[in-house]
């Protein structure tokens, strides 16, 4: 019986490293040894039982998973921070594989964060041609008028970018305390979009939350827990980064 095989490149992005991409490059630049021989061409197959090394390190080979997190407000989109603040796979200290988050969430934004170990998976998320439906519940400060909250599906510009939602609703108003409550959809995720979007328009935002990735939602979740993604909503994801 023929032992499965993989492509090297997609080896090394579904360990977490680095992307596809990234991982072609390096194959090419002759950092990657498979039996500690160097390899430069690209498309080769390899056995999971096979030992490669990148830049000298030996890669370590783990199942893909993949978690839906709910991440709360006051912890880092990050594995790691240098002043010593609380971090997303802090919430996670029962998963024993090396899991990183999909993308980020401010600081003080709450909602849904994807982790795995999966660089691929994560790459195909991220990347700005394969755009995926986030919605936001967004609470922010005065009351915007119609013209006003049109020029969201136009764009506002911040800095060098054109900050756009695709859609919005307004859920609630509340005139005695001056707040809005809206619905945002985003496709596009640049740095602080929605609080840059909304202070642009001069309407900053007081509280964020994202309740939607794709067909994700955050049912059955509080602030802090997690659990573990099913093959069908990998699939999902997937799908719709592709259509």
């Amino acid at each position: 019986m023929t032992k499965a095989q993989e492509r090297l490149q997609k080896v090394i992005a579904q360990s977490g490293i680095t992307s596809r991409r990234k991982a072609e490059q390096l194959i090419l630049d002759g950092k990657v040894k498979v039996n500690n021989k160097v390899i430069t061409k690209l498309g080769t197959k390899v056995h999971l039982e096979d030992r490669i090394e990148v830049d000298g390190v030996p890669l370590e080979k783990e199942a893909p998973v993949y978690y839906l997190l709910y991440k709360p407000r006051g912890v880092i989109s990050s594995v790691k921070d240098d002043k010593g603040r609380k971090v997303v796979t802090d919430l996670l200290d029962e998963i024993e594989e090396r899991v990183f988050p999909v993308g980020r969430l401010d600081y003080d934004t709450s909602g849904i964060l994807i982790l795995t170990n999966d660089g691929e998976f994560a790459n195909l998320l991220m990347h700005p041609r394969f755009q995926i439906d986030k919605v936001y519940v967004a609470k922010i400060k005065g009351i915007p008028d119609k013209a006003k909250l049109a020029q969201l599906r136009k764009g506002v510009h911040s800095g060098d970018d054109l900050l756009k939602a695709i859609d919005y609703r307004v859920l609630k108003i509340d005139k005695q305390k001056n707040h809005t409550i809206l619905q945002l959809t985003l496709r596009e995720g640049k740095n602080r979009h929605v609080r840059r979007m909304m202070e642009g328009l001069g309407y900053p935002v007081v509280k964020l939350k994202r309740e939607r990735y794709g067909l994700l939602t955050l049912d059955g979740l509080k602030p802090g827990e997690y659990r573990p993604l099913n093959p069908k909503e990998v699939k999902q994801m997937r799908n719709l980064a592709l259509e």
